[in-house]
């Protein structure tokens, strides 16, 4: 079995595997980060805001190393609670019950027609050694849980999420082996 290789359609990005939270390049260095639970500034009292953008400047002052933030769109998946739904709209026997289910799932089908997405913000870098990589990620969520904000190591799907929205035009690529 040979290792499929990973190219982008839009760019040659030396893609060599994704795992353990990690995007592997060709030229052995990684690229890995941490996905940053949104918050809404905007419903906190001025102080709080404040603080919290004081702390992130903070934050992203004690970086010493090149960095990027990525803001990325998922598309919301509904279908499980739409099920649930749908099911709960085959048990009831109470009329307004229904009518009021009807209407979620009224709703709900707008929203999947619409195409609504959740916006999604990560801190990407690059390094070579797997060591130094765990630190700055345990740093990274250290340091933005003072600024307020949870954050936590981008997954491999994170992460080729990142990839088909930046490099594939949004389509979703498969990774993993090919028989030769």
């Amino acid at each position: 079995m040979a290792k499929k290789e990973i190219k982008s359609k839009y760019t040659d990005v030396p893609v060599k595997d994704i795992k353990n939270g990690v995007i592997v390049l060709d030229n052995k260095k990684m690229v890995a980060g941490v996905k940053i639970v949104p918050r809404n500034l905007f419903i906190l009292d001025p102080a709080t805001q404040n603080a919290v953008i004081n702390n992130l400047k903070v934050v992203y002052n004690v970086i010493d190393y090149e960095f990027w933030i990525i803001a990325a769109d998922r598309p919301v998946d509904i279908n499980v609670y739409l099920s649930e739904l749908q099911v709960a709209y085959h048990n009831s026997n109470d009329p307004v019950k229904r009518k009021m289910i009807l209407e979620d799932i009224d709703k709900a089908n707008m929203f999947m027609n619409n195409n609504v997405v959740d916006t999604e913000y990560y801190l990407l870098f690059k390094d070579k050694d797997m060591d130094a990589i765990q630190k700055k990620i345990r740093n990274l969520i250290s340091n933005l849980a003072s600024a307020g904000l949870t954050s936590f190591q981008a997954t491999n799907e994170d992460l080729r999420m990142i990839l088909d929205n930046f490099l594939n035009g949004g389509e979703t690529t498969t990774f993993g082996t090919v028989m030769a």
